[in-house]
């Protein structure tokens, strides 16, 4: 099965593919799409609807794995990431995917078995987990990717 794992964001947003066959996790594709910050918005979100489109054209997933939106510190903030969410869930429907969605910290016990680990922490299991010699950079890719994983270890269950 293919999934892509999405870490949602307005100025940048991770994206990350991995093939899970077996147990085992492969990576596909991973990296951003970043748009200006002084753009407007309603353009921001085209431009991640356009390349989130050409991204799943591309690597033909099945599943979407989504990063719930779990903060509420900077309102203007998480209003802008709902946005971007939002194209995000619309272009999962619009290509047949499969949608699921998980919380951080689901996501963080899914990947280390911790659910408060520490950011170094879940992008270094994502490198072991996906047999990388780096970890996946920018921090954007390496969290799309634990939602990646967090579905495929989710299926398995």
């Amino acid at each position: 099965m293919r999934i892509l794992g999405i870490d949602p964001g307005t100025g940048i947003l991770g994206f990350g593919v991995i093939d899970a066959v077996k147990g085992k996790a492969t990576l596909v594709d991973a990296g951003v799409i970043r748009t200006p910050v002084k753009e407007d918005d309603a353009v921001r979100l085209q431009t991640i609807f356009d390349e989130l489109t050409e991204i799943i054209n591309e690597t033909k997933p099945t599943h979407m794995s989504v990063e719930k939106l779990f903060f509420a510190r900077n309102v203007t903030t998480a209003m802008t990431v709902a946005q971007a969410r939002g194209v995000v869930l619309l272009c999962g429907m619009q290509a047949g995917l499969t949608i699921f969605e998980y919380t951080p910290m689901q996501i963080k016990q899914a990947v280390t078995g911790y659910g408060r680990a520490e950011k170094k922490q879940i992008q270094e299991m994502v490198r072991v987990i996906l047999s990388l010699k780096e970890i996946p950079k920018p921090d954007d890719a390496a969290d799309a990717l634990a939602a990646a994983i967090t579905h495929s270890m989710t299926l398995r269950m």
